[in-house]
């Protein structure tokens, strides 16, 4: 056993050997044994009476060093540098992150087209409000020369309204396989394929106005016209390349129509025969102009029969018509608008007679009557309008007289501004 004796001058370890010999049952005694036991388990590597630092440091996480810059005008007074704790500051009033999605969504709901996309790349949470569907309601294209992405992520944005006439449109480029929410839009006299066109047909199911005026279909985009049952306004002005067949299934499919629009059409007397057999009852504004010789009698006899609640009927261009045909329409108790402009075949003096048409308001008999002649048929039918309208609004989204960008009598809230 080991003493230490210190003194002021003098500091040395002395024996003594009375103690050296472990007493049974003391203190001492108990302490040497746990420390027999401590080596035992951890080696002799661990001494216990000495503090292990070399062992902290390889355990303990580093240290940030400090920074010392030296430099020759600093050799005698050496600076340390430290990056200071940033102060969060206190901001007194609301942030845009604090304000509720119904909030937000009012004040977007205010901006234009453009601005909306460019508020939609500012964060995650505003890319999701800016294509929330409540702001999607209805979207004006015109004047966009090309889409094809664009298109796509706007009729899945759910717009309920789309109006691109006169525009190229590409491939839409879909992500999902959902039906789509549009129920009006107006496709007129665009330059699209008819494998793009089906892509975007043929996801829709609520359609109820739809314009694909000038194009050209095929029986697939008529048999993707069937599904939506709830269309009331169809105008497929001059289009082509769909089968009479397809045509009588679609307007079979389609009995809640009220205004259909095949003028001028690539039709033949089967797809004529096709439409007089299978039009809906309920149709009150049609308009069947440009057959000349495919138009007969008998198609208008069995048209009439059908659809007794015509309200406007226009069958220009038909040149089958005759003289004959007056009682067959008079036969239409509500008719108020009729179309015989170039039936040549009837004669001016015998337009006299409808005057027996006790509903009818306006009547289109351009090139049958001469400028000259105009007053005097003006003065025989003073209840009537006689050329007034030279071009036909059944089922058009914007009629010719408009100056609006209405569609259907609807504004869409969305404007692109080129």
């Amino acid at each position: 056993m080991y003493l230490y004796c210190i003194h002021p001058y003098l500091f040395k370890r002395v024996f003594l050997p009375c103690l050296n010999e472990y007493l049974e049952g003391s203190m001492l005694s108990i302490s040497q044994k746990s420390k027999r036991k401590k080596r035992e388990c951890f080696g002799d590597g661990l001494d216990t009476e000495n503090t292990p630092h070399e062992l902290i440091h390889q355990w303990s996480p580093p240290h940030k060093q400090r920074v010392v810059c030296k430099g020759k005008e600093n050799e005698e007074n050496q600076f340390v540098l430290a990056r200071r704790p940033r102060k969060r500051r206190e901001f007194s009033g609301s942030s845009w992150d604090t304000l509720p999605d119904e909030l937000l969504l009012g004040i977007l709901s205010c901006l234009p087209l453009q601005d909306l996309l460019r508020m939609s790349r500012v964060c995650k949470r505003w890319h999701r409000l800016a294509f929330d569907e409540s702001l999607w309601h209805s979207v004006d294209l015109v004047g966009n020369p090309q889409l094809d992405q664009a298109l796509g992520q706007v009729l899945m944005a759910g717009v309920l309204g789309l109006r691109c006439p006169r525009t190229c449109i590409g491939e839409p480029h879909f992500t999902h396989t959902r039906h789509l929410r549009v129920r009006h839009m107006d496709l007129s006299s665009c330059t699209v394929s008819t494998l793009f066109l089906d892509d975007i047909i043929s996801r829709c199911r609520r359609l109820e106005n739809l314009s694909l005026e000038g194009l050209e279909l095929s029986d697939w985009i008529i048999q993707s016209l069937s599904q939506n049952t709830e269309l009331v306004r169809l105008n497929l002005c001059g289009c082509s390349g769909f089968s009479p067949d397809s045509l009588g299934e679609m307007l079979k499919s389609c009995s809640r129509l009220e205004e259909l629009n095949l003028s001028w059409c690539d039709f033949s007397t089967d797809h004529v025969k096709a439409v007089v057999s299978n039009i809906p009852s309920n149709i009150t504004q049609l308009n069947l102009s440009g057959y000349r010789q495919n138009l007969t009698m008998k198609d208008l006899k069995d048209l009439v029969e059908r659809c007794p609640h015509l309200v406007n009927l226009d069958l220009s261009d038909s040149v089958l018509m005759t003289t004959s045909s007056f009682p067959i329409l008079q036969q239409l108790r509500s008719l108020r608008h009729l179309a015989l402009s170039r039936c040549y075949q009837i004669h001016p003096a015998a337009l006299a007679d409808f005057e027996k048409f006790p509903e009818l308001q306006t009547l289109e008999v351009y090139g049958l009557v001469q400028d000259t002649y105009l007053p005097i048929l003006s003065k025989s039918l003073p209840r009537l309008q006689i050329n007034t309208l030279p071009f036909s609004g059944v089922a058009r989204p914007t009629e010719a007289t408009r100056r609006d960008r209405a569609m259907w009598g609807m504004t869409c809230r969305l404007v692109f501004r080129s």
